[in-house]
C-alpha cells in the first residue's frame, strides 16, 4: 500500500536523513523566470553599481489569510512580537516547532483589517495551513502554489506579479516611473506609485544593500509594468536579473533561504506530518552535503543561530515559547559567512581536466545541489558548524556560503569546509561520484557587502 503521508512514509522508510540525503527530487528550480537575461556576472554587477529588476512572481507561495481570526492565527505561530504591526505594513514570518526549531521564514504582509498575505517557501505556508484547517481559527485560506518548475507546456498564471526594483541607482528609475518623488516610507511599509498610469502597490525593502521597492498587482498586467521599469530604467543602467544570479543575492546580503524544516520529529508534531502529503516538499526535498548527522534532529537550528534573536519576542504566546525561554540566555551558535579560499576552489575545477580522482563539482554561481545543504566546518579536527547556502559572487571575486558555528568561532578564524559527500556520494541525481575536498575558508561577517552592512535597515541582517 502507497503512503498516503509524511508520517507513514518515515514510518516505511526508517532513518528520515537516509530518505532525505537520496531524493530523487533533482536539483531546487527557480521557475518560468529565464536562467540569464545577458549573463549572470553583469546581472551580479548591477545590484551593487546601477539598478535591477528581480522577477519574483513565480518561485514563492503566495497564501492569503482572511476572517476574524487571521491576526490571532498568525500570532500563535511566530516568534515576533504583533504589539505594532497594523495595516499597510509587513514583517518577517518565523515559525518554529513546538521544540523551538525553525520550521521556516517568509514575509507577511498586512494587507487590510482581517486581511493577511504570506509569502515564502513551502515549508511555513503548509504550517500555517494546517493550523488554518486545524486550530478551530475563524478564517478562510487561498492559496497560490509557486509555478510548476516544469510547466511541460502549459500556460502559467498566478494572482499577482511581484516585482523587484533595487540597487543604488533604484530610486532615479522609480521616480521616473511614477512621475515624481516617491512616497517617503519606512522601511517595510506600504503605499503606492503610479506605472503606466496604474496605481501599484508597494513596499519599501531591499535585497542587494540599496534600499528600493517591491510591487505587486494583477498578473495579467505583468508584461505591460515589465517593460514600463525596463524602459524607464534604460538611462539608469537597470539590467533585469535571471533564475541563476538571483538567489546569490543573498550570499553578500546574508539571509539563509533553506535551513531543513523541523517537521521529521517530536510526537507534538505528529499529527503534522500525518496531515502532510508523501508527494509534498517536506517529504520529497532532498538533503545534502559533508555534515551527514546521525538523526534528524541533528539538522535543525533555531532562530538564535540564523540571527533571529531580536525578533524573538516573549510578549504573546507563540508554539515554541517555552522551549526558546529555556534557552534565549545560553550561548548561541551564531550565524556568519564562508570566504573560501581562491586556489582550493580553483583545485576543484582543475580535477575536471585530469584524469583519477574527481572533486564535486561546484555549480556557478548557484553551487547547492540539494534543496537543503549541510557542508561540515573543521576547526582543526573538531566539528564547528555547517555551510548551508553557497555560490560565487562576482562583485566580491569570491565563492562565499552562509552557515552557522560555534559561538568560540570568531570573525577571522581559518577553517576547513569539507566540499563533497562522503563514500563517493549520495544516490541523489544531481551528485556524480567524488571524493571530498577540503577547501580552506575564512570566518567572515554577516553581511559580506560592505555596503549591505554600512546601508541596509538595521535589522536581522546587520545585527
Amino acid at each position: 500500500m502507497s503512503q498516503q503521508n509524511l508520517e507513514q512514509l518515515l514510518q516505511s522508510a526508517g532513518n528520515p536523513v537516509d530518505v532525505l540525503r537520496n531524493s530523487q527530487i533533482g536539483a531546487y528550480v527557480y521557475p518560468v523566470v529565464p536562467s540569464e537575461f545577458g549573463n549572470w556576472r553583469d546581472e551580479q554587477r548591477a545590484w551593487r553599481e546601477s539598478a535591477v529588476l528581480f522577477d519574483q512572481s513565480h518561485h514563492m507561495v503566495d497564501l492569503y489569510i482572511e476572517g476574524p481570526d487571521a491576526v490571532k492565527l498568525i500570532s500563535n505561530l511566530v516568534i515576533n512580537s504583533f504589539a505594532n504591526f497594523t495595516v499597510n505594513k509587513a514583517k518577517q514570518f518565523i515559525a518554529c516547532s513546538y521544540d523551538g526549531y525553525v520550521i521556516g521564514d517568509g514575509i507577511l504582509f498586512y494587507l487590510d483589517k482581517d486581511k493577511l498575505l504570506f509569502v515564502g517557501r513551502a515549508p511555513s505556508a503548509n504550517w500555517i495551513q494546517f493550523h488554518a484547517q486545524t486550530g478551530g481559527y475563524n478564517v478562510t485560506i487561498v492559496k497560490d502554489d509557486r509555478s510548476p518548475g516544469n510547466p511541460k507546456g502549459l500556460a502559467v498564471n498566478r494572482k499577482c506579479y511581484r516585482f523587484q526594483v533595487q540597487g543604488p541607482k533604484a530610486k532615479h528609475v522609480l521616480e521616473r516611473l511614477n512621475g515624481g518623488p516617491i512616497p517617503d516610507v519606512k522601511f517595510f511599509t506600504m503605499d503606492y506609485i503610479n506605472i503606466a498610469g496604474r496605481k501599484v502597490q508597494c513596499l519599501r525593502h531591499g535585497m542587494a544593500g540599496a534600499p528600493g521597492l517591491e510591487i505587486w498587482g494583477p498578473y495579467e498586467q505583468r508584461e505591460e509594468i515589465r517593460e514600463t521599469i525596463v524602459a524607464a530604467g534604460k538611462d539608469f543602467g537597470l539590467v533585469q536579473v535571471g533564475a541563476r544570479a538571483y538567489a546569490t543575492n543573498t550570499l553578500e546580503s546574508g539571509w539563509i533561504p533553506s535551513p531543513l524544516p523541523a517537521v521529521y520529529s517530536g510526537k507534538k508534531m505528529k499529527a503534522y506530518r500525518e496531515w502532510l502529503p508523501a508527494s509534498g516538499y517536506e517529504a520529497s526535498g532532498s538533503l545534502g552535503g559533508s555534515y551527514y548527522g546521525k538523526k534528524i534532529d541533528d539538522y535543525y537550528v533555531t532562530p538564535y543561530e540564523l540571527g533571529y534573536g531580536p525578533f524573538v519576542k516573549f510578549d504573546h504566546d507563540f508554539i515554541g515559547r517555552e522551549a526558546l525561554e529555556k534557552i534565549a540566555n545560553e550561548p548561541h551558535r551564531h550565524k556568519v559567512t564562508f570566504a573560501w579560499n581562491g586556489a582550493d576552489v580553483t583545485k576543484v575545477f582543475a580535477s575536471l581536466f585530469k584524469s583519477g580522482d574527481i572533486y564535486k563539482y561546484i555549480d556557478l554561481p548557484l553551487s547547492n545541489y540539494t534543496s537543503a545543504s549541510y557542508d561540515k566546518i573543521l576547526k582543526g579536527r573538531k566539528t564547528v558548524g555547517f555551510s548551508m547556502f553557497a555560490g560565487y559572487s562576482y562583485n566580491e571575486r569570491s565563492m562565499l556560503s552562509l552557515g552557522i558555528v560555534d559561538p568560540d568561532v570568531k570573525i577571522g578564524d581559518e577553517v576547513k569546509l569539507i566540499w563533497g559527500e562522503e563514500g563517493g556520494g549520495s544516490r541523489k541525481p544531481t551528485v556524480e561520484r567524488h571524493q571530498q575536498m577540503r577547501i580552506r575558508a575564512i570566518v567572515s561577517s554577516v553581511p559580506y557587502s560592505k555596503v549591505a552592512r554600512d546601508t541596509y535597515a538595521q535589522g536581522w541582517r546587520t545585527t
